[in-house]
């Protein structure tokens, strides 16, 4: 499919600030694309020279075919949600929706149809002759939506929209606007600081640091395979270490973690040339047992600190050698297997569950 976005070697400056440093990247058409990062790291800034609100400094941005570096936002075939909504509040919910048909001049028959599709498709059936102030935040949320969605945009830029609604709420949103984003087959371009949410929306995830795309890839790849300590530590939790080869027989190296810890890791996954990396182990790949385990690099460890967290338990587990390591376990309801702080038990790792990164 054809890029539907594009951003070519794009700087932006602010003084002597760079918000965005020499970012270059694509969103195919009817890709639901997150940028996610920390606040102050440039995603909002890529957001709004998409949409034409910010300029570059260097660099150029199109939209298909077609270069829109400098022109305008109202000439620009994208349309954004805000995170406060921007709701007009002396309008009904049919009026903030029809707004943007006004603005571009559709006939009265044509707008009362696409208005009547539009609340039809986010579910407001039955509120249109009622005011901002007489909704909750999720149908606000909804008639923003719908008010971007009806002028039938190329690309739908987000801009953490959902960040104002309980979880509760906000799981449910998510995955209403990934089945709203499926059914049109738009391209949406979303912006937000939460792992949980990119993870659930997402075809792919640009992780944004300091101005910069450190990783560009797939959910599962973000999360199984990090580039960076960076993404490794932003999305999800995980447990990053020194590591020091020790020894190797075959394929299989011998590995000591900062602490005294020695696991098998596989040689092909090792920095070439390098005796020392960066060991990143997923808090919920330390497998635990109460008993003893007849598993390969089985490890003994006592519990230092147990975190209930309902359906899971989180894990700070000290080895014998010196080695701390945060483990997830589900919360079990037999009583033989509750585990508790203090109390020793067996870990184990797997090869195939461990990341290597050059130190």
């Amino acid at each position: 499919m054809s890029a539907n976005v594009g951003l070519r070697g794009v700087t932006k400056r602010f003084g002597a600030f760079e918000a965005v440093s020499d970012v270059s990247l694509e969103v195919t058409a009817g890709e639901f694309l997150t940028l996610l990062g920390p606040s102050g790291c440039g995603k909002t800034t890529l957001l709004r020279l998409i949409s034409g609100f910010e300029q570059p400094t260097s660099g150029t941005v199109w939209l298909g075919d077609t270069e829109v570096t400098h022109l305008p936002p109202y000439r620009r075939p994208v349309n954004q949600v805000f995170q406060s909504y921007a709701l007009f509040p002396h309008l009904t919910v049919a009026g903030n929706i029809r707004f943007g048909l006004r603005m571009q001049g559709v006939g009265d028959t044509e707008a009362r149809r696409r208005v009547a599709e539009a609340i039809e498709l986010v579910s407001l059936a039955g509120l249109e002759g009622r005011h901002p102030h007489q909704l909750s935040g999720g149908q606000r949320q909804r008639v923003a939506l719908a008010r971007a969605l009806v002028c039938r945009p190329q690309v739908l830029l987000l801009d953490e929209p959902l960040s104002a609604l309980d979880a509760k709420l906000r799981l449910q949103m998510q995955l209403e606007l990934k089945r709203l984003q499926r059914q049109l087959g738009l391209t949406f371009v979303f912006v937000t600081h939460d792992q949980e949410e990119a993870l659930t929306m997402s075809d792919r995830i640009a992780i944004v640091n300091r101005g910069r795309i450190e990783q560009l890839g797939t959910p599962h790849e973000v999360y199984h395979r990090p580039a960076t300590p960076f993404a490794a530590s932003f999305v999800g939790e995980t447990n990053l270490l020194t590591g020091e080869i020790t020894g190797g027989d075959g394929d299989l190296l011998r590995v000591r973690l900062e602490g005294g810890l020695e696991i098998s890791l596989r040689a092909d996954r090792w920095p070439a040339g390098e005796r020392r990396a960066l060991v990143l182990i997923r808090p919920e790949k330390v497998h635990v047992n109460p008993r003893p385990a007849a598993l390969p690099g089985a490890f003994e460890a006592r519990i230092e600190e147990e975190i209930f967290k309902g359906a899971t338990d989180h894990l700070v587990l000290a080895t014998r050698a010196g080695t701390r390591l945060r483990a997830v376990v589900a919360n079990e309801s037999a009583h033989g297997d509750i585990l508790h702080a203090g109390d020793t038990v067996h870990a184990s790792l797997h090869a195939d569950d461990i990341v290597v990164l050059p130190a």
